[in-house]
């Protein structure tokens, strides 16, 4: 990216001092360096003990974190938190090769508490990270020619891509796109490659981000290409969504939606999640120039004042989407042509074997929540040894073994069999559910999700069979806080930690991720969430109509009213 720095409003016309301290922050940073080299030298501290540092590590793909499980018992110690880090992989597309695998396996087992967390976002995370171990972890990953770069931070995040086997004739050339489009956006300070490579600095000056500039962008920013009819990265929940348009010829373009965002603030009423508009079609040649264009609006006129109204939806809404998509256009020189027609039915992922036009299999397995560790480590290793083609994450935290050949397909069951990975008794709305990470490593989590929705379901499995819906395919996503990791307001039943035990309740999202779903229940704890959870399902067994979903009929039965626009959302 290289769009000349004096386009870069917030550099060139607002006082720092106006700024929020985490705009100073990144301004006085070095181009993302700050002291972080020495910080990890300390050996008196876990910590980086800088707490800049803690934030531009961020950028990095770096969280400093602590075991909030024993934060307590070493508070009474006097001793301080049992700190570690979240690394967070850049892998656009959730496309891992095999050899890579075997990298992330041997890290994770040297660094990484002998697990993987796979993420909503199609790519590893490794918690449990000692501070010694960053560098060698980091470094590690660089020989598999992988990084962590703006893995988190104000910057563009990881690029995700739809990865449904039944869309693979046009897979591999999206897919594609997508990693250039991320190699295109991620910032270009050489930081990164001194801290953590051992690279020597050379000199140098403003054009070391070109684009990002001294203050990189007001907040994170999310980039995604669907493929119809799968919506499985929910690309309405993107800042900036790719919707593959194709016909018998191949790939024509994109249409082009901007503005999604599941972020809010308990108490906020000025934050809300957001859907993303369509707002035209660019052709695949005018990818890279579309993708600069609205970046480059959000950089020069998102809120730099305050962070909690940072993100490109509260831009877009607070200057009318018809100015926005106008001045995306004067930067790319050109109209964007009228939005080309597309559908999606379904935002979650095909399990077992599923064979395409090319000859290929492709297995999908069911991950809970993401989690590798034990068995399935192991065997997805034995897998990794033998499998010849490659690895994708899905966006819903489950794993396909792609591109196998009919030859090939007989070692890679027995595999699956040894190690009893097809053994798995999920119930439909359990492969349809996510969950974030939360306790114990996340330092914002207000609630358990990972350890805490798989025994939620177990009881609401028993009342779907009890009613005759234990078929019904039913989104249901948690997040321990309202930043939405899990993307959980969308979903048809969505849950959102409020304290320790304690949730927010929403019902009537879309099947398939078109529509925000509104709260029914403020701060409940479990048998609150089951008995309304009871009456719901009651009421869909006995009314619904043909095939129609559960998020559907919340809204046509009136127990919950749609939700028209984000703006909309924190209305009772």
């Amino acid at each position: 990216m290289n769009e000349n720095a004096k386009s870069r409003e917030h550099d060139i016309s607002q006082p720092l001092d106006r700024l929020n301290p985490d705009e100073r922050m990144k301004a006085e940073s070095d181009f993302l360096r700050g002291t972080i080299g020495s910080g990890l030298g300390d050996k008196i501290t876990g910590a980086v003990p800088d707490a800049s540092d803690v934030k531009l590590m961020k950028f990095h793909g770096i969280y400093q974190q602590d075991d909030r499980d024993l934060r307590d018992e070493r508070r009474r110690q006097k001793l301080e938190p049992a700190y570690q880090f979240m690394i967070r992989v850049r892998l656009p597309g959730g496309v891992c090769s095999t050899a890579q695998w075997l990298k992330l396996d041997e890290l994770a087992r040297a660094h990484g508490g002998e697990t993987l967390r796979l993420t909503t976002r199609q790519t590893f995370q490794f918690h449990w990270v000692l501070k010694d171990r960053l560098r060698p972890l980091i470094q590690g990953l660089h020989e598999a020619l992988l990084d962590t770069i703006a893995a988190c931070g104000d910057d563009s995040r990881g690029v995700m891509c739809t990865v449904d086997p039944a869309c693979s004739s046009m897979h591999a050339e999206v897919a594609a796109l997508a990693k250039r489009v991320s190699d295109h956006v991620i910032p270009r300070t050489r930081g990164y490659h001194e801290i953590w490579y051992g690279e020597e600095r050379v000199a140098t000056s403003e054009q070391e981000e070109p684009f990002y500039g001294r203050t990189y962008m007001p907040r994170k920013f999310k980039i995604g290409f669907a493929l119809p009819p799968s919506n499985d990265i929910d690309v309405y929940a993107q800042d900036l969504g790719f919707i593959a348009i194709g016909d018998k010829t191949g790939l024509r373009g994109f249409n082009v939606a901007i503005g999604g965002g599941m972020g809010r603030t308990d108490k906020a009423p000025q934050t809300y999640p957001r859907l993303a508009d369509v707002i035209g079609f660019v052709t695949a040649d005018r990818l890279l120039d579309c993708a600069e264009a609205v970046m480059g609006v959000q950089r020069d006129y998102g809120d730099r004042k305050d962070r909690q109204r940072a993100r490109f939806k509260y831009t877009i809404d607070d200057k009318g989407l018809d100015w926005i998509k106008g001045e995306i256009e004067r930067r790319m020189s050109a109209p964007f042509e009228t939005a080309r027609p597309f559908h999606f039915d379904s935002n979650g992922d095909r399990f077992g074997w599923v064979k395409t036009e090319d000859g290929r299999w492709h297995f999908t397995l069911f991950i809970e929540n993401g989690r590798v560790s034990g068995p399935l480590l192991d065997g997805l290793r034995a897998i990794a040894r033998i499998h010849h083609g490659a690895f994708r994450l899905t966006p819903n935290q489950n794993l396909i073994i792609a591109g196998v050949a009919e030859e090939d397909k007989a070692a890679i069951e027995a595999v699956l069999d040894e190690y009893r990975l097809t053994e798995q008794a999920a119930s439909v709305i359990r492969r349809n559910s996510i969950a974030c990470v939360a306790f114990p490593t996340c330092g914002l989590a207000m609630a358990e999700s990972e350890r805490y929705l798989p025994g939620l379901i177990t009881k609401i499995e028993a009342m779907l069979g009890q009613k005759g819906l234990a078929d019904e395919p039913i989104t249901i996503r948690m997040s321990g806080c309202p930043n939405g990791c899990s993307r959980p307001y969308i979903a048809e039943i969505g849950l959102t930690g409020r304290a320790p035990g304690k949730y927010n309740l929403y019902l009537g999202g879309g099947f398939h991720g078109q529509r925000l779903n509104r709260m029914i229940c403020e701060n409940v704890g479990e048998e609150a969430i089951l008995g309304a959870l009871d009456q719901a399902f009651t009421k869909y067994a006995n009314e619904r109509e043909n095939g129609e979903r559960f998020g559907d009929f919340c809204i046509r039965a009136g127990m919950v009213r749609e939700v028209t626009e984000g703006r909309l959302f924190n209305e009772s």
